[in-house]
């Protein structure tokens, strides 16, 4: 197996399945940009090749889009090998000149579909036109790469739902990612709730903390602490300055934006609670890390959180900032309810999500590739 993905520049969900898929089989990866520093120290133990220009992570989205397209569409794989497995888009466009191929569908391309109009709002007049136009011409060429694709596996029925809608494609199987639960623990119910995630507009950190402003209205001495990196796209620059002003007026928010693994596991081990607020995740490992650390998990009723998480017994499924704050105040008062609900989702974690399930599954996927 080879793989493709479109960067390895930051410690996310989707980096942490490439990471395990190629521990697992062996295999190399080819990516569009590299940042042994910033993503998971265990890259560095893989092999791994730039293509293309790379070095994009500072431009617009839409540059940056289009050089990891151009890297992919004339990429072609020198060694021998018996399955392309794609990831992160633009890494399927590797189907222009190459064979049995399986894209791993984290989602479709967000800013050229679902998220086009929120992607448009956010630029200024003049920009829009531009935008609109390149974003015309990937969604063209995308189409044609998709129909070149052998085998389509969707991380979640969320995603399988957008591979109907955009490329009028029924994945041929969903397979969620695992957690490797054995390497996360309990250390007990602290006072501070915990939301971590990359920090940008998609993950709405945001939203938790208006949702924590109303909760510390009426709950005393409890913490918000947001953890995650910061891509250097403008965009989420300026949203990380802006969620820091946001914070800075509330109060009782702490934003870490580069916190390392074993820390990460120590605010997952001490919390009371995992939020979790993105706009209509793919799929999302966050809610999976939270309850493998046995903790209750309150998360937005849309997108992948849906198919993970269950409301009132793993956690909470919220529908406004309001009703978050409400559940958080529940959580806060009744420590056996947290525990109750906290290892509810350890379990569901161990007997649904573990990376041997996964493993399982997808080698079948990748057995029907011809």
């Amino acid at each position: 197996m080879v793989i493709t993905q479109a960067n390895l520049i930051l410690k996310g969900g989707a980096e942490a399945v490439v990471l395990e898929i190629a521990k697992h089989y062996d295999a190399k990866i080819y990516t569009a940009e590299y940042d042994r520093h910033g993503t998971f120290d265990e890259y560095r133990d893989v092999d791994i090749e730039v293509i293309g220009k790379g070095g994009s992570s500072g431009s617009s989205r839409m540059k940056q889009g289009i050089s990891y397209a151009s890297a992919f569409y004339n990429f072609k794989v020198k060694e021998d090998y018996d399955v392309l497995n794609a990831h992160i888009a633009p890494s399927h466009w590797a189907s222009n000149r190459n064979e049995r191929v399986l894209w791993y569908c984290h989602t479709p391309l967000r800013e050229i579909y679902d998220l086009y109009s929120y992607r448009m709002a956010l630029r200024k007049r003049y920009q829009r036109p531009v935008y609109a136009a390149g974003a015309r011409i990937l969604r063209s060429i995308d189409r044609r790469m998709v129909k070149k694709i052998d085998r389509i596996v969707a991380n979640s029925m969320n995603t399988a739902s957008r591979v109907e809608k955009y490329y009028g494609r029924n994945a041929n199987a969903v397979i969620g990612g695992g957690v490797d639960y054995k390497g996360y623990r309990n250390d007990g119910f602290g006072r501070y709730f915990f939301y971590p995630s990359r920090i940008s507009p998609n993950k709405r950190q945001d939203y938790a903390i208006r949702a924590f402003e109303i909760f510390r209205k009426k709950h005393k001495g409890y913490r918000l602490i947001i953890a995650g990196q910061v891509s250097k796209e403008e965009g989420h620059q300026r949203y990380y300055k802006k969620i820091v002003d946001e914070a800075k007026r509330v109060g009782g928010v702490e934003i870490l934006s580069n916190v390392g693994s074993r820390k990460m596991l120590e605010l997952y081990a001490e919390a009371r609670c995992i939020l979790y607020t993105p706009i209509n995740e793919d799929y999302g490992l966050v809610p999976l890390e939270g309850m493998a650390s046995g903790k209750p998990v309150i998360a937005v009723n849309e997108g992948g959180p849906k198919e993970t998480v269950v409301d009132g017994k793993t956690g909470y499924l919220v529908n406004s900032e309001a009703e978050m704050a409400n559940r958080m105040g529940r959580i806060a008062d009744d420590e056996r309810l947290a525990e109750t609900l906290g290892k509810h989702g350890r379990k569901r974690v161990v007997s649904e999500y573990s990376w041997a399930r996964f493993f399982e599954r997808f080698d079948i996927e990748l057995s029907k590739v011809r």
